[in-house]
Protein backbone atom coordinates (compact mmCIF):
# COMPACT_ATOMS: atom_id res chain seq x y z
CA UNK A 1 0.00 0.00 0.00
CA UNK A 2 1.66 3.65 -0.83
CA UNK A 3 2.93 5.74 1.57
CA UNK A 4 0.17 8.27 2.14
CA UNK A 5 1.92 11.92 2.94
CA UNK A 6 0.62 15.43 3.69
CA UNK A 7 2.88 18.55 2.70
CA UNK A 8 2.58 21.52 5.07
CA UNK A 9 4.15 25.03 3.97
CA UNK A 10 4.14 23.47 0.90
CA UNK A 11 5.69 26.66 -1.28
CA UNK A 12 6.53 25.25 -4.85
CA UNK A 13 6.73 21.91 -3.90
CA UNK A 14 10.09 21.50 -2.91
CA UNK A 15 9.28 18.24 -0.23
CA UNK A 16 6.91 17.14 -2.87
CA UNK A 17 9.92 16.38 -5.27
CA UNK A 18 12.46 14.92 -2.54
CA UNK A 19 9.87 12.55 -2.16
CA UNK A 20 8.67 11.78 -6.04
CA UNK A 21 12.67 10.81 -6.07
CA UNK A 22 13.03 8.13 -3.28
CA UNK A 23 12.83 4.44 -4.43
CA UNK A 24 9.51 4.40 -1.98
CA UNK A 25 6.12 3.86 -2.99
CA UNK A 26 5.16 7.04 -1.70
CA UNK A 27 2.50 9.85 -2.79
CA UNK A 28 1.49 13.31 -1.77
CA UNK A 29 -1.82 13.01 -1.15
CA UNK A 30 -2.59 16.72 0.07
CA UNK A 31 -0.53 19.94 0.47
CA UNK A 32 -1.08 23.16 1.91
CA UNK A 33 -0.36 26.90 2.08
CA UNK A 34 -1.20 30.21 2.37
CA UNK A 35 0.71 32.31 -0.36
CA UNK A 36 -1.74 32.19 -3.75
CA UNK A 37 1.24 32.30 -5.76
CA UNK A 38 3.42 29.99 -4.58
CA UNK A 39 0.02 27.41 -4.94
CA UNK A 40 -0.03 28.24 -8.38
CA UNK A 41 3.37 27.40 -9.05
CA UNK A 42 3.04 24.54 -7.43
CA UNK A 43 -0.35 22.94 -9.35
CA UNK A 44 1.88 23.71 -12.41
CA UNK A 45 4.19 20.91 -11.32
CA UNK A 46 2.18 18.46 -9.41
CA UNK A 47 -1.17 18.92 -9.83
CA UNK A 48 -3.98 20.18 -8.15
CA UNK A 49 -3.33 19.06 -4.76
CA UNK A 50 -2.48 22.19 -2.66
CA UNK A 51 -5.05 23.28 -1.05
CA UNK A 52 -4.54 27.58 -0.19
CA UNK A 53 -5.53 28.02 3.77
CA UNK A 54 -4.13 29.22 6.60
CA UNK A 55 -2.55 26.18 8.35
CA UNK A 56 -3.48 27.12 11.78
CA UNK A 57 -6.96 26.64 10.94
CA UNK A 58 -6.48 22.92 10.70
CA UNK A 59 -8.30 20.79 12.88
CA UNK A 60 -7.52 16.82 13.84
CA UNK A 61 -10.79 16.00 12.37
CA UNK A 62 -10.05 17.12 9.06
CA UNK A 63 -6.68 15.85 9.21
CA UNK A 64 -7.71 12.58 10.24
CA UNK A 65 -9.13 11.36 7.18
CA UNK A 66 -6.40 11.61 4.87
CA UNK A 67 -5.02 8.43 6.90
CA UNK A 68 -1.70 10.17 6.43
CA UNK A 69 1.62 8.13 7.59
CA UNK A 70 4.28 10.96 6.66
CA UNK A 71 4.26 14.53 7.52
CA UNK A 72 6.45 16.68 5.86
CA UNK A 73 7.01 20.27 7.05
CA UNK A 74 9.00 23.80 6.36
CA UNK A 75 7.55 26.31 8.21
CA UNK A 76 8.12 29.54 8.28
CA UNK A 77 11.64 30.64 8.95
CA UNK A 78 11.63 34.44 9.81
CA UNK A 79 10.95 33.95 13.32
CA UNK A 80 14.10 31.86 13.88
CA UNK A 81 16.65 33.44 11.54
CA UNK A 82 19.47 35.93 12.60
CA UNK A 83 18.70 37.79 9.20
CA UNK A 84 16.03 38.79 10.95
CA UNK A 85 16.94 41.13 13.93
CA UNK A 86 13.55 41.91 15.22
CA UNK A 87 13.54 37.85 15.46
CA UNK A 88 10.31 36.32 18.72
CA UNK A 89 10.77 32.62 17.90
CA UNK A 90 7.55 31.07 19.08
CA UNK A 91 6.02 34.39 19.82
CA UNK A 92 6.29 35.62 16.59
CA UNK A 93 2.61 35.47 15.01
CA UNK A 94 4.30 33.58 11.64
CA UNK A 95 5.30 30.52 14.47
CA UNK A 96 1.44 30.40 15.67
CA UNK A 97 0.68 27.71 12.89
CA UNK A 98 3.43 25.07 13.03
CA UNK A 99 2.53 25.46 16.75
CA UNK A 100 -1.18 25.07 15.89
CA UNK A 101 0.32 21.59 14.31
CA UNK A 102 2.50 20.21 17.13
CA UNK A 103 0.54 21.31 20.44
CA UNK A 104 -3.06 20.81 19.56
CA UNK A 105 -3.19 18.34 16.38
CA UNK A 106 -0.88 16.12 16.74
CA UNK A 107 -1.99 15.42 20.51
CA UNK A 108 -5.06 14.95 19.48
CA UNK A 109 -4.46 12.96 16.86
CA UNK A 110 -2.85 10.54 18.64
CA UNK A 111 -5.30 9.82 21.03
CA UNK A 112 -7.36 8.33 17.96
CA UNK A 113 -4.26 6.30 17.01
CA UNK A 114 -4.07 8.74 13.58
CA UNK A 115 -0.91 10.42 14.32
CA UNK A 116 1.66 9.81 11.37
CA UNK A 117 4.20 7.21 11.62
CA UNK A 118 7.00 9.37 10.47
CA UNK A 119 7.32 13.57 10.09
CA UNK A 120 9.99 15.75 8.29
CA UNK A 121 10.40 19.61 9.20
CA UNK A 122 12.99 21.78 8.04
CA UNK A 123 13.75 25.45 9.01
CA UNK A 124 16.59 27.43 8.73
CA UNK A 125 20.10 27.05 11.33
CA UNK A 126 19.08 29.31 14.40
CA UNK A 127 15.72 27.16 14.69
CA UNK A 128 17.70 25.80 17.26
CA UNK A 129 19.32 27.93 19.22
CA UNK A 130 16.39 30.70 19.45
CA UNK A 131 15.33 31.70 23.14
CA UNK A 132 13.88 34.77 21.90
CA UNK A 133 10.70 34.50 24.46
CA UNK A 134 10.75 30.72 24.38
CA UNK A 135 12.02 28.21 22.09
CA UNK A 136 9.93 26.58 19.30
CA UNK A 137 12.31 23.87 19.06
CA UNK A 138 12.39 23.06 22.46
CA UNK A 139 8.13 23.14 22.14
CA UNK A 140 8.76 21.31 19.17
CA UNK A 141 10.88 17.69 20.60
CA UNK A 142 8.66 18.21 24.24
CA UNK A 143 5.35 17.93 21.98
CA UNK A 144 6.89 14.97 19.61
CA UNK A 145 8.89 12.98 22.77
CA UNK A 146 5.59 13.28 25.08
CA UNK A 147 3.33 12.25 22.09
CA UNK A 148 5.74 9.21 21.74
CA UNK A 149 7.96 9.70 18.94
CA UNK A 150 11.67 8.85 18.68
CA UNK A 151 13.61 11.95 17.46
CA UNK A 152 16.49 13.10 15.54
CA UNK A 153 17.77 16.71 14.77
CA UNK A 154 20.39 17.74 12.18
CA UNK A 155 22.17 20.70 10.99
CA UNK A 156 23.14 19.80 6.76
CA UNK A 157 24.13 22.04 4.31
CA UNK A 158 23.77 21.62 0.45
CA UNK A 159 27.99 21.54 0.59
CA UNK A 160 27.81 18.16 2.39
CA UNK A 161 25.78 16.63 -1.26
CA UNK A 162 28.67 18.07 -3.31
CA UNK A 163 26.68 21.31 -4.11
CA UNK A 164 28.38 24.47 -3.99
CA UNK A 165 25.98 26.37 -2.22
CA UNK A 166 26.40 27.00 1.27
CA UNK A 167 22.86 27.14 3.18
CA UNK A 168 22.83 25.37 6.42
CA UNK A 169 19.88 24.23 7.73
CA UNK A 170 17.86 22.55 10.42
CA UNK A 171 16.31 19.21 10.03
CA UNK A 172 13.94 17.10 12.87
CA UNK A 173 13.20 13.54 11.75
CA UNK A 174 10.62 11.53 14.07
CA UNK A 175 9.93 8.36 14.03
CA UNK A 176 6.32 7.09 16.30
CA UNK A 177 7.65 4.26 18.66
CA UNK A 178 8.90 1.87 18.73
CA UNK A 179 10.68 1.98 15.64
CA UNK A 180 13.68 3.66 15.89
CA UNK A 181 16.49 5.73 13.99
CA UNK A 182 19.35 3.71 12.02
CA UNK A 183 22.73 3.75 13.28
CA UNK A 184 22.08 6.28 16.04
CA UNK A 185 23.01 3.53 19.08
CA UNK A 186 21.25 5.46 21.33
CA UNK A 187 22.55 8.81 20.79
CA UNK A 188 19.54 10.50 19.53
CA UNK A 189 19.71 13.53 21.69
CA UNK A 190 22.75 15.15 20.31
CA UNK A 191 22.88 17.91 17.15
CA UNK A 192 23.92 15.48 14.06
CA UNK A 193 25.86 17.23 11.48
CA UNK A 194 25.84 14.26 9.20
CA UNK A 195 23.02 11.70 8.28
CA UNK A 196 23.75 8.76 11.03
CA UNK A 197 25.10 5.82 9.33
CA UNK A 198 26.28 8.04 5.85
CA UNK A 199 29.31 10.43 5.35
CA UNK A 200 31.40 11.73 8.28
CA UNK A 201 31.00 14.87 10.78
CA UNK A 202 30.94 18.29 8.35
CA UNK A 203 34.10 20.19 8.71
CA UNK A 204 33.36 23.72 6.82
CA UNK A 205 36.96 23.75 3.73
CA UNK A 206 37.22 27.19 4.52
CA UNK A 207 38.70 26.14 8.46
CA UNK A 208 39.92 22.90 7.58
CA UNK A 209 41.75 21.98 4.03
CA UNK A 210 41.80 18.67 4.44
CA UNK A 211 37.89 18.51 4.43
CA UNK A 212 38.05 19.56 0.43
CA UNK A 213 39.18 15.94 0.01
CA UNK A 214 36.28 14.33 2.00
CA UNK A 215 33.33 17.05 1.09
CA UNK A 216 34.40 17.81 -2.82
CA UNK A 217 31.39 19.90 -4.48
CA UNK A 218 30.89 20.34 -7.72
CA UNK A 219 31.73 23.60 -9.25
CA UNK A 220 29.34 26.39 -10.32
CA UNK A 221 29.95 26.23 -14.26
CA UNK A 222 27.98 22.57 -13.36
CA UNK A 223 25.06 24.71 -13.00
CA UNK A 224 25.32 27.60 -14.71
CA UNK A 225 22.59 28.74 -17.93
CA UNK A 226 24.12 28.85 -21.42
CA UNK A 227 24.79 32.98 -21.84
CA UNK A 228 22.57 33.82 -24.46
CA UNK A 229 19.51 33.05 -21.33
CA UNK A 230 21.32 35.40 -18.45
CA UNK A 231 21.09 38.96 -20.62
CA UNK A 232 18.02 40.42 -17.88
CA UNK A 233 20.44 38.99 -14.65
CA UNK A 234 22.36 42.12 -15.29
CA UNK A 235 23.47 44.25 -11.90
CA UNK A 236 22.16 47.71 -12.32
CA UNK A 237 25.90 50.01 -12.62
CA UNK A 238 23.84 52.60 -10.15
CA UNK A 239 24.22 49.55 -7.26
CA UNK A 240 27.82 48.59 -8.24
CA UNK A 241 28.22 52.06 -7.96
CA UNK A 242 27.00 52.47 -3.98
CA UNK A 243 27.15 48.89 -2.98
CA UNK A 244 29.63 46.90 -5.50
CA UNK A 245 31.76 46.33 -2.60
CA UNK A 246 29.92 44.69 0.04
CA UNK A 247 28.68 41.50 -2.94
CA UNK A 248 30.06 38.26 -2.12
CA UNK A 249 31.24 37.31 -5.90
CA UNK A 250 32.17 34.44 -7.25
CA UNK A 251 33.84 32.69 -10.04
CA UNK A 252 32.57 29.90 -12.42
CA UNK A 253 35.01 27.54 -10.89
CA UNK A 254 34.32 28.63 -7.36
CA UNK A 255 32.95 25.68 -5.45
CA UNK A 256 30.55 27.53 -2.77
CA UNK A 257 27.51 30.01 -3.11
CA UNK A 258 26.42 31.85 -0.14
CA UNK A 259 22.66 31.47 1.28
CA UNK A 260 20.27 32.61 -1.38
CA UNK A 261 17.70 34.40 0.64
CA UNK A 262 14.33 35.12 -0.63
CA UNK A 263 15.98 39.11 -1.26
CA UNK A 264 18.13 38.15 -3.74
CA UNK A 265 18.70 41.11 -6.38
CA UNK A 266 16.80 42.99 -3.69
CA UNK A 267 19.52 43.70 -0.95
CA UNK A 268 23.03 43.16 -1.09
CA UNK A 269 24.21 41.76 2.07
CA UNK A 270 23.45 38.13 3.56
CA UNK A 271 21.34 37.76 0.35
CA UNK A 272 23.33 35.56 -1.77
CA UNK A 273 26.36 35.42 -4.32
CA UNK A 274 27.06 37.06 -8.05
CA UNK A 275 29.13 35.75 -10.24
CA UNK A 276 32.27 37.38 -11.70
CA UNK A 277 32.15 35.94 -15.75
CA UNK A 278 36.02 36.89 -16.22
CA UNK A 279 37.36 34.16 -14.36
CA UNK A 280 41.07 35.30 -14.92
CA UNK A 281 40.84 38.91 -13.65
CA UNK A 282 42.14 39.82 -10.25
CA UNK A 283 38.72 41.06 -8.31
CA UNK A 284 40.29 42.17 -5.09
CA UNK A 285 43.05 44.08 -7.60
CA UNK A 286 40.05 45.77 -9.57
CA UNK A 287 38.05 46.43 -7.02
CA UNK A 288 40.74 48.41 -5.25
CA UNK A 289 41.11 50.58 -8.51
CA UNK A 290 37.59 51.35 -8.50
CA UNK A 291 37.78 52.26 -5.09
CA UNK A 292 40.79 54.81 -5.88
CA UNK A 293 38.54 56.04 -8.41
CA UNK A 294 35.63 57.26 -6.32
CA UNK A 295 37.47 58.91 -3.24
CA UNK A 296 39.09 60.58 -6.60
CA UNK A 297 35.89 61.45 -7.79
CA UNK A 298 36.30 60.27 -11.41
CA UNK A 299 33.84 60.68 -13.79
CA UNK A 300 32.22 56.84 -14.61
CA UNK A 301 34.39 54.70 -11.98
CA UNK A 302 32.22 51.77 -12.41
CA UNK A 303 33.86 51.58 -15.97
CA UNK A 304 36.45 50.10 -14.12
CA UNK A 305 34.58 47.19 -12.83
CA UNK A 306 32.93 46.68 -16.52
CA UNK A 307 35.19 44.13 -17.15
CA UNK A 308 34.67 41.59 -14.45
CA UNK A 309 31.15 40.90 -16.33
CA UNK A 310 29.29 40.65 -12.92
CA UNK A 311 25.60 39.49 -12.90
CA UNK A 312 22.95 37.61 -10.88
CA UNK A 313 22.46 33.85 -10.97
CA UNK A 314 18.71 33.40 -13.23
CA UNK A 315 16.08 31.94 -11.74
CA UNK A 316 17.22 29.03 -13.55
CA UNK A 317 19.90 28.51 -12.25
CA UNK A 318 19.39 28.41 -8.87
CA UNK A 319 16.74 25.95 -9.83
CA UNK A 320 19.39 23.74 -10.62
CA UNK A 321 21.73 24.71 -7.29
CA UNK A 322 18.60 24.27 -5.21
CA UNK A 323 18.25 20.93 -7.06
CA UNK A 324 14.58 21.23 -8.88
CA UNK A 325 16.09 20.85 -11.91
CA UNK A 326 18.72 18.21 -13.36
CA UNK A 327 22.19 19.57 -14.39
CA UNK A 328 22.03 17.39 -17.88
CA UNK A 329 20.99 19.57 -20.68
CA UNK A 330 19.50 16.26 -22.40
CA UNK A 331 17.13 15.84 -19.44
CA UNK A 332 15.86 19.25 -19.66
CA UNK A 333 14.34 21.31 -17.54
CA UNK A 334 11.91 19.00 -15.08
CA UNK A 335 9.96 22.42 -12.99
CA UNK A 336 7.54 24.90 -15.02
CA UNK A 337 7.09 28.47 -14.02
CA UNK A 338 3.40 29.55 -14.67
CA UNK A 339 3.44 32.44 -17.59
CA UNK A 340 2.36 34.75 -15.41
CA UNK A 341 5.20 34.61 -12.30
CA UNK A 342 7.09 37.27 -12.54
CA UNK A 343 11.12 37.24 -12.03
CA UNK A 344 10.95 38.96 -8.50
CA UNK A 345 8.48 36.34 -7.21
CA UNK A 346 10.45 33.63 -9.06
CA UNK A 347 13.43 34.59 -6.74
CA UNK A 348 11.25 34.96 -3.31
CA UNK A 349 9.63 31.71 -3.99
CA UNK A 350 13.17 29.72 -4.84
CA UNK A 351 14.80 31.84 -1.47
CA UNK A 352 11.70 30.51 0.60
CA UNK A 353 12.28 26.75 -0.75
CA UNK A 354 14.36 23.90 0.50
CA UNK A 355 17.38 21.95 -1.47
CA UNK A 356 15.88 19.00 -2.87
CA UNK A 357 18.24 17.01 -2.91
CA UNK A 358 19.26 17.21 1.00
CA UNK A 359 15.66 16.81 2.03
CA UNK A 360 15.78 13.39 -0.69
CA UNK A 361 18.61 11.76 1.41
CA UNK A 362 17.01 12.44 4.72
CA UNK A 363 13.64 11.03 3.50
CA UNK A 364 15.26 7.59 2.47
CA UNK A 365 17.17 7.83 5.85
CA UNK A 366 14.01 8.10 7.28
CA UNK A 367 12.41 4.75 6.18
CA UNK A 368 15.28 3.13 7.08
CA UNK A 369 14.31 0.84 9.52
Amino acid sequence: MPIRALEFYSGIGGLHLALSRTELDAQVIQAFDWDQTACQVYSANHGGIVNKVDISTLTATQLAGYKADLWLLSPACQPYTVLNPNAKGAMDPRAQSFLHLIQNVLPELALSDDHPQRLLVENVAGFEACIAFSSTRQILVSALQSTGYETLELLLTPLQFSIPNSRLRYYMLAKRKPLSFHAVQGDSSRLWRQIPGVGIPWTDPRLDEESYSTHSTLAIKEFLDTSEHTGGCFIPEKVLLKWGRLFDIVKPTSRRTCCFTRGYTQLVERSGSILQKAEILDTTKIFDDFLAAQARADEDPVKILRPLGLRYFSPEELLRLFSFDSLSPSSGPSFTWPPNISTKSKYKLIGNSVNVKVVESLIRYLFVD
